[in-house]
């Protein structure tokens, strides 16, 4: 058994938050917010037709993009009711219930995305055990995108150093999913690791 993340805390004192989660970003996909961001630059990444990892992928809505531009997805959460609400709004990936601290899918893939502060919500004890399992999942020659924000218990360099100590290299830091530079004072990291 490992040491719980940050979410299951939350889920387990607040049985509703994972439901509230789900509705906030339906209600945001109704009104026409631009929820793609990561799965653009995730594309960008990746020749057509690639096999995608979506590490942490809640409700879908990362993985249903790249699922849409002819990607074959596999996301992964450890929360059923976020996995439901995936299955329900997005069909055609394979969404699994699972803990990233515990991922053997088997397979490996040409991209991985870890958006949605997912890092942030790891148990610190499990951090470097996700970091290696992800990386066996990497397909020779793949690339992975992890995002998430500052003032969440996991340093940037922290992150980085645990990365380094667990196999990747670090192609490209940005602040935002755009594409902005990363800067020092930045308060958002997109570590595009091989």
């Amino acid at each position: 058994m490992v040491e719980p993340s940050a979410w299951t805390q939350i889920t387990q004192s607040d049985p509703e938050h994972s439901h509230r989660y789900v509705e906030r970003f339906r209600a945001m996909a109704a009104r026409g917010a631009d929820l793609a961001g990561e799965a653009r630059l995730v594309d960008a990444l990746l020749p057509r037709g690639a096999r995608v990892l979506d590490a942490g992928c809640g409700p879908g809505r990362v993985g249903a993009v790249l699922h849409a531009a002819g990607h074959t997805v596999v996301g992964v959460d450890g929360d059923p009711v976020l996995i439901a609400a995936a299955e329900a709004d997005h069909p055609g990936p394979r969404w699994v219930v699972g803990d990233l601290a515990e991922l053997d899918l088997g397979e490996q893939f040409d991209g991985i995305v870890c958006a949605g502060n997912v890092m942030a919500f790891l148990a610190p004890s499990t951090r470097r055990e996700v970091l290696r399992r992800l990386r066996a999942h990497l397909a020779d020659g793949g690339r992975a995108a992890f995002g998430f924000g500052a003032g969440r218990g996991y340093e940037f360099d922290e992150f980085l150093t645990d990365a380094r100590a667990t196999g990747w290299e670090a192609d490209l830091l940005l602040s935002t999913w755009d594409l902005r530079p990363s800067t020092p004072d930045a308060d958002f990291l997109v570590a595009v690791l091989r």
